[in-house]
C-alpha cells in the first residue's frame, strides 16, 4: 500500500475532512391538500395524499376507557 512521501499539514488534513460534515438542505415541497411540507414525489405524511389522490389512508385512533360489558 502506498504511503505518503512528506507529512500533510493539519489544516491540509482537516480541510479535507471538514468535507464530510456538511449537510445539505433537502428541498421541500408544499402539499396542495393540507400546506405541510413534504419530500417531492413522495407521498405527504400529514394527509397521506400524493399527486391529487388518497394514497394513505390515515388511522383512526381508538378511544381508551370506552364501553365495557
Amino acid at each position: 500500500m502506498a504511503n505518503p512521501k512528506r507529512r500533510h499539514t493539519r489544516s491540509r488534513r482537516d480541510s479535507r475532512r471538514s468535507q464530510n460534515q456538511k449537510m445539505e438542505l433537502k428541498s421541500l415541497s408544499v402539499c396542495p391538500q393540507c400546506g405541510a411540507m413534504h419530500l417531492p414525489h413522495r407521498v405527504c405524511a400529514a394527509c397521506g395524499f400524493y399527486n391529487g389522490r388518497l394514497e394513505v389512508p390515515k388511522k383512526e385512533k381508538k378511544k381508551e376507557g370506552g364501553e365495557q360489558k
